[in-house]
C-alpha cells in the first residue's frame, strides 16, 4: 500500500511502468486504505493524520469523516469522534445512514443530542422515541439503555432493554401471520428461512444484549438494595414522638414536591407531543391519539424482585444461547446469589466447555472455590447435600490444584505468554492479591510488564487495569501512576484517565 501511495503521489500511477494515469480520487482511497490498516495495528495517531490529508484533498468526502471518527473513538476521545461525525453529517443531510450514526453520541452519554438527530427521520406525530419504538429500532434502544445504565438511571434503562425484549415477543407472535401468508403466496424459501430464524429467536444478538443488560442491572440492585429503596419510608417505631412528627412532615413535603414535579413533566410532555402532532400534518387527516407512558421512569420495574427477574432472563439465555460464555457467566452470578450451589457449578462447567481461558470464568471459578471452602468450614446443610457432586467437579475446574496453586499456576502461564489478554492479566493479578498467593509486587508486574502490548488492549480494559491497581494499596498506587503514563503513550488522545 505504501508503494501505491508513493507512486500515485509522484506520477498518478499505481506502478512506474503503468501507461494509464489514475484519477485524483485513487490517491484519496489509497490513503483511506492505509488509515484502515493503521487502525488495525493500533496506530491511531498516524491514521488520524492520514484522514486529515484526505480531508485537505477532498473536504466533502463523507466516508472520510466516518473513518476519522472511528479512529478518534478507538484512540479514546469519543467527544472528538462525535464532533467529527456530526461535521460529516452536515455535508449530506439526506443521507439516512450517516444521520443515524448516533451510537457515538449515546456512547458519549449525549442522549438528548442523539434523539434530536434521530428525530430528523422520524414521523413527528408525537414523541420521536415512541416512533422509534413502533419501528422496532433495536440498535438505538440498546445504545440508549447502555447510556442510561452508565449514568445509573436504572429504571429508564430497564424500560429501554425491556422495549427490545417486547419487540422479540412481537416477532414470536407475528410468525403465525407469516405462516398463512407464505402458504397463500407460495414463498416456501422465505418460509423455511423464517422458521429457522424463529427457532433461534431468543438467541439472537440483540435479544442477548437486552437480556444481559436487564440481568446486570437487577444483580446490581440486589447487591445494592439501597439504590432501589432510597424513598423507602423510615422506621418510625424507633423515633421519639417529636422525631416521628418531624420525619412524617418531611416525608409529606418530599412526596408533595415529587408529585408536583411528576405532574409538571407529564403536562410538558403532553403539550410537546400535541404541538409536534399538530404541526406535522395540519388538518390533512385525523390524528391518532398520543400514547402516554404512565411510567416513564420505570419505577414499576424497580419494585420487582431483582433475583426473580434476573433468574427468568438467565434461564432463557442459557437455554437458547448456550454457545455464548456470557450466558453461563450470568447464570452463575444469578445462581450463586440464590444459593443454588449445583446450578452455579453446572454453569461453570458449561462455561469451561465454551472457553476455558476466559477471564470472567477464571474469576467465577475462584469465587466458587472460596465460597465452597467457607461453606465447608461452617458445616452448612448445603455443603452436606451437594458435597459429593462438588468434590467430583470442582477439582477438575481447579485443574487438580489447591486454590492458591491454581492462581499461582495461572500467573506463571501469563508470565510465559507476553501476548496474553490484558483482562486476563487483571483477573489473575486481583486473584493473587485476594488469596495472598504472592506478593502485591508480582500482581503489579503482571499488569505493568507487557500489559500494554498484550491482546485485547482497549480503553475499557485499560480502565479496568487502572481500577485494579488502585485497589492494591500503596504499591498499587505507585504502579497506577506508571500505568497512566504507559496508557497515555498508547492512547495520546485519551481523556478522563484515570
Amino acid at each position: 500500500v505504501e508503494g501505491y501511495i508513493s507512486c500515485l503521489s509522484s506520477s498518478s500511477k499505481f506502478a512506474p511502468g503503468d501507461e494509464k494515469d489514475e484519477p485524483p480520487s485513487t490517491l484519496l482511497w489509497a490513503w483511506y486504505l492505509r488509515a484502515v490498516l493503521h487502525r488495525l495495528a493500533g496506530e491511531f495517531t498516524e491514521g488520524i493524520a492520514l484522514m486529515d490529508k484526505c480531508l485537505e484533498h477532498t473536504p466533502t468526502a463523507v466516508d472520510v469523516y466516518e473513518l476519522k471518527a472511528l479512529l478518534l473513538k478507538s484512540a479514546g476521545n469519543i467527544r472528538a469522534a462525535v464532533e467529527c461525525l456530526d461535521k460529516g453529517r452536515d455535508l449530506d443531510k439526506q443521507d439516512r445512514y450517516i444521520n443515524n450514526q448516533n451510537k457515538y453520541m449515546l456512547q458519549a452519554n449525549m442522549e438528548d443530542t442523539a434523539l434530536e438527530r434521530m428525530a430528523l427521520f422520524t414521523r413527528h406525530e408525537g414523541n420521536p422515541e415512541q416512533n422509534l419504538f413502533d419501528m422496532q429500532c433495536c440498535w438505538y434502544e440498546l445504545e440508549l439503555a447502555d447510556c442510561l445504565a452508565r449514568k445509573q438511571i436504572w429504571g429508564k434503562s430497564l424500560k429501554k432493554y425491556g422495549a427490545v425484549v417486547k419487540h422479540f415477543d412481537d416477532f414470536h407472535e407475528d410468525q403465525f401471520d407469516f405462516h398463512s401468508y407464505c402458504v397463500r403466496k407460495v414463498t416456501l424459501r422465505a418460509y423455511t428461512a423464517v422458521l429457522r430464524w424463529e427457532d433461534e429467536l431468543w438467541g439472537q444478538p440483540f435479544y442477548g444484549r437486552a437480556a444481559e443488560g436487564i440481568i446486570q442491572i437487577y444483580l446490581h440492585l440486589y447487591d445494592h438494595p439501597s439504590v432501589s429503596k432510597e424513598e423507602k419510608e423510615p422506621d418510625y417505631s424507633k423515633m421519639t414522638p417529636a422525631e416521628r412528627k418531624k420525619a412524617k412532615a418531611i416525608a409529606r413535603k418530599k412526596k408533595k414536591l415529587a408529585d408536583k414535579k411528576a405532574a409538571e413533566e407529564a403536562e410538558k410532555r403532553r403539550e410537546k407531543e400535541a404541538a409536534a402532532s399538530a404541526g406535522e400534518n395540519g388538518n390533512k387527516k385525523k390524528k391518532q391519539p398520543t400514547v402516554v407512558d404512565e411510567d416513564p421512569n420505570g419505577e414499576t420495574l424497580l419494585k420487582k424482585d431483582p433475583l426473580e427477574e434476573a433468574k427468568k432472563y438467565s434461564a432463557i439465555l442459557s437455554k437458547h444461547a448456550p454457545h455464548k460464555i456470557s450466558s453461563w457467566i450470568l447464570q452463575y452470578d444469578v445462581s450463586i446469589r440464590r444459593g443454588k450451589v449445583l446450578m452455579a457449578l453446572q454453569a461453570l462447567a458449561c462455561a469451561t466447555s465454551v472457553d476455558s481461558r476466559d477471564h470472567q470464568l477464571f474469576t467465577r471459578i475462584l469465587d466458587f472455590a472460596l465460597k465452597w471452602e467457607k461453606l465447608l468450614e461452617d458445616n452448612e446443610d448445603k455443603a452436606l447435600v451437594s458435597g459429593s457432586v462438588v468434590s467430583e467437579v470442582l477439582p477438575t475446574l481447579l485443574k487438580g490444584k489447591s486454590i492458591n496453586d491454581f492462581v499461582v499456576g495461572a500467573a506463571e502461564e501469563l508470565k510465559q505468554d507476553s501476548h496474553a489478554p490484558l483482562p486476563m492479566r487483571v483477573a489473575v493479578a486481583k486473584a493473587l492479591v485476594l488469596t495472598k498467593a504472592a506478593p502485591v509486587s508480582e500482581a503489579v508486574d503482571l499488569i505493568l510488564k507487557s500489559g500494554i502490548t498484550s491482546r485485547a488492549v482497549d480503553v475499557s480494559s485499560c480502565r479496568l487495569a487502572q481500577t485494579a491497581l488502585k485497589e492494591f494499596g500503596e504499591e498499587g498506587s505507585d504502579a497506577s501512576t506508571k500505568w497512566t503514563e504507559i496508557v497515555k503513550q498508547r492512547f495520546p488522545l485519551l481523556q478522563d484517565f484515570p
